[in-house]
């Protein structure tokens, strides 16, 4: 069976989405039960108001003249025609539409040609479609909630382009944002002016993947009334996504995926044609070729304007997320504390999911005081708990005052000839090698680390006489010399010793129903169940540099065989607890066939021992 496009996991059906509102207190038809207990239940589902407007954009990124237009669809309570006002959770998506099935590009197995593309490879998106449902609306419009959802620029019901992260993606949603401040224009399904005047204007946004990942673009906008966002599995920056110092890389499992992919593939607006230039330029400027950074880049780069957030986070993220990896949350979460914005952080053992799969009751209560505290300016205790939660094993949460947690120090590990992973520094040692060989995957590399073998090198601590915790972003820095086609290197950060870790979740035929429905739309959900399976290790992270880009992520200069060179990097941000007993292992190899590009084998990578080293956040 082929496989959904990465970014767009099926897991988005139980999407998330974030309410807060502008500066209108809390309507005097609210109960006063309300305001001391926490919002309750006391609207009727049923009769709740369901709307479509459009609203203008201040946009036309299709060049036909007229300013983009947003698809937006509304439940709200009833009550809010008769003066109780709503403040509103709001889930943007380029999904509600489906999915238009496009090629991968077939340039992985790199021979000397230039990047193109297969008529028949790829993923099969059309198999996928991100239906207008989930657990917000029955949730939260009982206790007092609108709940909002917008088609994308270029998807569904809206018109302009996809641009998979571009500005004016940016713009389109925080358009809806000031619609529900009074400040943009809207007509509704018969063409009338429609305004949101049931509305608090305090808005909060929220969801999974892409879904989250326009709530930190429209955060950096400092939009006012934008009170708060919850991203789960959101990208911070999109050349992180699909390139990594300087080298072309791909959501793990889905080889050849790029943003031109993901924009062609969302492109379910009437008369898609209208953005064949823009969906070309994309093509053009995304360059994977030398996979360098550019301006083209740095417009989805939403990390440098974390200073501008006025919103609160929720940040959510999965760590053993393959998909958008955990370096998203990492980068915001630090630039979203350089800035001092009032944040939050859950990071669960699962993949690419919503927490409400992994812990429903706890994320239910979580969100629904986090809402309330923002978006109904209630004081429901949850800005004093601790700042992170945190599933360091399945089922297992700790919380902290901090993240990473106290205590946490850089602590550097030398890479020595004799293959031990030594705490300190160490003198400089010979050199040691190994050849490249695309053909075989990380974990096949990383399964035994206390024999030889010619295709990595392996280097381990000895076990650990207590249990260690790794907390943050390592770092590693390789003296190295390289002869051959393969530019990269890889660095993998294992866990050596046997645990029952996490394989999956699985759904259970029992279900929670978490509200009231109606018949298309019953508020019940099935429970889902970790599958976990014992292993004699685990790679707990990894990264990647294209040596080209060893001074910097946008320029390239090329290496000279066999000379040396010293390369520093960074691998993904974790949190993982090494076992008493257990070893740490880093495994250093050149191609990594999940997530490179694959050049022609026997590219020899020589590194020097002793002078090499990682740093790892440790406690």
């Amino acid at each position: 069976m082929k496989r959904p496009l990465s970014i767009l996991a099926a897991i988005v059906l139980a999407v998330t989405s974030g309410a807060f509102s502008s500066g209108s207190p809390v309507s005097a038809a609210t109960p006063a039960a309300a305001q001391s207990a926490g919002t309750q239940p006391i609207y009727d589902y049923a009769q709740a108001i369901r709307e479509q407007v459009w609203v203008q954009t201040p946009v036309d990124s299709d060049a036909d003249g007229s300013p983009d237009r947003v698809a937006v669809r509304i439940i709200r309570p009833r009550e809010s025609d008769s003066g109780v006002k709503v403040p509103v959770i709001f889930q943007p998506s380029p999904y509600y539409a489906g999915l238009n099935d496009v090629p991968n590009h077939d340039d992985i197995d790199r021979d000397g040609a230039d990047a193109r593309r297969s008529a028949s490879s790829g993923s099969n998106r059309a198999a996928e479609s991100i239906i207008f449902s989930g657990y917000l609306d029955n949730y939260f419009v009982p206790r007092g909630y609108a709940v909002v959802f917008a088609d994308s620029l270029g998807t569904g019901g809206s018109t302009g382009c996809p641009t998979s992260g571009g500005r004016n993606e940016t713009l389109g949603m925080k358009a809806v944002v000031d619609w529900l401040n009074g400040r943009a224009q809207a007509v509704d399904t018969a063409g009338a002016p429609a305004q949101a005047s049931w509305s608090t204007g305090r808005t909060g946004m929220i969801g999974v993947s892409y879904n989250a990942t326009l709530p930190n673009a429209v955060a950096t906008t400092g939009v006012r009334g934008l009170e708060t966002i919850v991203p789960i599995a959101g990208i911070s920056n999109w050349y992180d996504y699909y390139r990594a110092n300087g080298g072309v890389v791909a959501p793990g499992g889905f080889q050849g995926e790029d943003l031109d992919v993901l924009a062609k593939a969302v492109l379910t607006r009437a008369n898609p044609e209208v953005c064949a230039k823009v969906m070309a330029g994309i093509e053009a400027q995304q360059d994977r070729v030398t996979g360098d950074y550019s301006r083209f880049w740095d417009e989805r780069n939403y990390v440098k304007d974390a200073g501008k957030v006025r919103a609160s986070v929720l940040l959510v993220h999965g760590l053993h997320d393959d998909n958008v990896r955990t370096q998203q949350a990492g980068q915001w979460w630090d630039a979203l504390a350089r800035n001092h914005v009032p944040r939050k952080i859950w990071l669960h053992q699962a993949a690419h999911t919503d927490p409400f799969n992994v812990r429903r009751d706890v994320w239910l209560d979580t969100l629904h005081r986090w809402f309330d505290q923002w978006l109904y300016k209630m004081d429901t205790g949850i800005m004093r708990d601790p700042i992170a939660d945190v599933e360091v094993a399945p089922t297992v949460w700790r919380t902290s005052r901090t993240w990473p947690v106290p205590g946490t120090r850089p602590t550097t590990f030398s890479l020595t000839a004799s293959g031990a992973l030594k705490p300190g520094l160490a003198l400089p040692g010979p050199r040691r090698t190994f050849t490249d060989n695309p053909a075989r995957t990380a974990e096949e590399l990383a399964a035994d680390a206390t024999t030889a073998a010619p295709n990595r090198l392996a280097y381990l601590s000895q076990p650990l006489t207590r249990e260690t915790r790794l907390s943050g972003t390592p770092k590693i820095t390789v003296r190295a010399d390289l002869t051959g086609k393969s530019p990269y290197l890889t660095a993998l950060l294992v866990d050596y010793g046997p645990a029952g870790r996490y394989a999956g979740l699985r759904s259970l035929p029992t279900q929670d129903c978490i509200g009231p429905g109606i018949p298309e739309d019953p508020g019940c959900f099935a429970q889902r169940q970790y599958v976990t399976v014992t292993t004699p290790s685990e790679i707990v992270t990894r990264g990647w540099l294209d040596v080209r880009n060893r001074v910097s992520r946008s320029v390239t200069t090329p290496v000279r065989p066999g000379k040396p060179y010293t390369f520093t990097w960074n691998l993904q941000t974790e949190d993982h607890v090494f076992a008493a007993g257990h070893r740490i292992g880093v495994v250093i190899i050149s191609t990594e066939r999940d997530h490179t590009l694959r050049y022609p084998a026997g590219t020899e990578v020589g590194v020097r021992s002793g002078i090499s080293r990682v740093v790892l956040p440790l406690s």
